[in-house]
């Protein structure tokens, strides 16, 4: 049963939602510093090790589609006390899991919880929010969602150096059982419930689709994108996902409406999400394996570096979702990649000798300019669309930040163990007498400043995108006349 919007206190249900979604968002970062020492611990390779990451941002990548199903069956409530019971059954099995597979399953379950909070979170603030107060109440939201990126990298550096990385789920279950008594307690619901079927055939276009995309560019690190599984799964997945969104265009009652691209502004800021995502996860992924591997510095070591740049960026998401209510998004993507540009450049060119008080410096500048694009991102694409879309608008959003999360992910440590077995054969060659450890170190950050000469090129090319955004006045009246 939906309540009367006047009558809901927005307090206490975004306090719910926050905590929910915090707890989700720390729970996809924390594992980032531990993959070096998870490498060690289960004996897999950098290519395997990172599915930790891929595999969660897959499996929500998968669900998120199914989200605005969800969201008209299903009441607020009812999603937001399912969604953190995933999360804690999954927590459960990582906590406890003798192998590497078994902790990959588990935090698959971890992810089929988070898939469903973010897009949740989001309609709840298009629901009961008007357009000129959403970027506000969005960059609230993104202090939370940053705030669990900015601490979890070092809580989890603190834990992996001096306890077992099995506390990093044993910490997070009494969290998560709070979460779920709190909702019992207090959370209402803001949107009608309506009997709706759920189209099977799209799902499953989807997950093949999806999954094979993702298998594809994975597997390109360990296998060379020039063999024939790699190929053969990056063909399937491109042609299915194809039929899928053919599929949805056609159809009545789509899964996933597309008919939102047809808004300007949703897809070029959609287009800017993509690359500004591959940024992002890549960098937390990256970052801590040149640091570790290639610097030998310790999993707590790796996480302070992270963490000043991301507190940054969590104090300043309030005040850019001001500036955004007040100037537009334009500006701000542009303040905001002029910062990120320099901060790739700033590591492409990686050394031995490359000082700990430079790279925390850069991270503050990337983490600057993240914060001007982040959720004035989401916002803008949001509030250009009609109120009926607004639910498939945040699927449609969602889903193309986790997919691009994946593949940015996927994509960047593939190129990182490309170019480092190729710089691994030179130096070899050059220096037979070479040890492994120095060998490792040297291939380790050689590796990393290729990839991130990749990733500063992405952010040449989302600040052209940016150029294309039209200007605030222009927004405002087209969002009138989509309301």
């Amino acid at each position: 049963m939906q309540e009367d919007i006047k009558n809901i206190n927005k307090g206490i249900l975004l306090t719910i939602l926050i905590l929910g979604c915090f707890l989700s968002t720390l729970n996809q970062t924390l594992l980032n510093v531990a993959l070096s020492n998870l490498m060690d611990v289960f004996d897999v390779t950098a290519a395997t090790v990172q599915w930790i990451s891929t595999g969660f941002m897959l499996v929500n990548g998968i669900l998120i589609p199914i989200t605005a199903y969800l969201m008209k069956r299903f009441t607020t409530r009812q999603l937001f006390i399912s969604a953190m019971s995933f999360l804690l059954i999954g927590s459960v099995i990582c906590a406890a899991a003798p192998s590497f597979v078994v902790l990959l399953l588990g935090r698959m379950v971890q992810a089929a919880g988070a898939g469903i909070v973010m897009p949740l979170m989001m309609s709840v603030v298009l629901a009961i929010f008007p357009v000129e107060k959403r970027g506000s109440a969005m960059g609230l939201l993104g202090l939370a969602m940053i705030f669990a990126p900015a601490i979890g990298p070092t809580l989890a550096g603190f834990i992996v150096e001096y306890h077992s990385w099995r506390w990093l789920f044993i910490g997070l279950i009494p969290l998560v059982i709070m979460v779920i008594a709190l909702a019992f307690k207090y959370l209402v619901n803001v949107s009608e419930t309506a009997r709706s079927k759920l189209d099977m055939g799209s799902v499953l276009l989807s997950t093949v689709g999806f999954g094979f995309i993702l298998y594809g560019f994975s597997s390109a690190g360990s296998k060379g994108w020039d063999d024939a599984m790699v190929i053969l799964s990056l063909g399937i997945g491109i042609v299915v996902t194809a039929i899928f969104c053919i599929r949805q265009v056609r159809s009545d009652d789509p899964l996933l409406n597309l008919s939102v691209f047809k808004n300007k502004i949703f897809t070029l800021t959609s287009l800017i999400n993509v690359l500004v995502t591959m940024l992002m996860y890549a960098d937390m992924i990256l970052l801590p394996i040149y640091l570790q591997d290639g610097r030998g510095f310790t999993a707590f070591e790796a996480g302070l570096l992270l963490l000043p740049g991301a507190v940054v960026n969590a104090l300043m998401s309030p005040v850019t979702g001001r500036l955004y209510d007040r100037f537009g998004a334009r500006p701000l993507f542009i303040i905001g990649l002029l910062f990120i540009i320099p901060s790739m450049w700033a590591v492409t060119d990686l050394s031995e000798s490359t000082t700990y008080m430079y790279l925390m410096i850069r991270t503050i500048g990337l983490r600057i300019g993240l914060s001007f694009i982040t959720m004035p991102l989401n916002t803008a694409g949001l509030n250009a669309l009609p109120k009926h879309l607004g639910t498939h608008g945040t699927a449609v959003n969602n889903t193309v930040r986790q997919i691009a999360g994946a593949i940015g992910t996927a994509v960047v440590i593939t190129i990182y163990t490309v170019q480092a077995t190729g710089h691994a054969a030179d130096v070899m060659q050059n220096n037979p007498t070479t040890t492994a450890e120095l060998l490792k170190s040297l291939t380790s950050i050689l590796g990393a400043s290729d990839a991130y000469s990749f990733m500063m090129i992405l952010a040449v090319i989302a600040l052209v995108i940016t150029l294309f955004m039209p200007m605030k006045s222009k927004t405002r009246i087209e969002q009138k006349q989509t309301l």
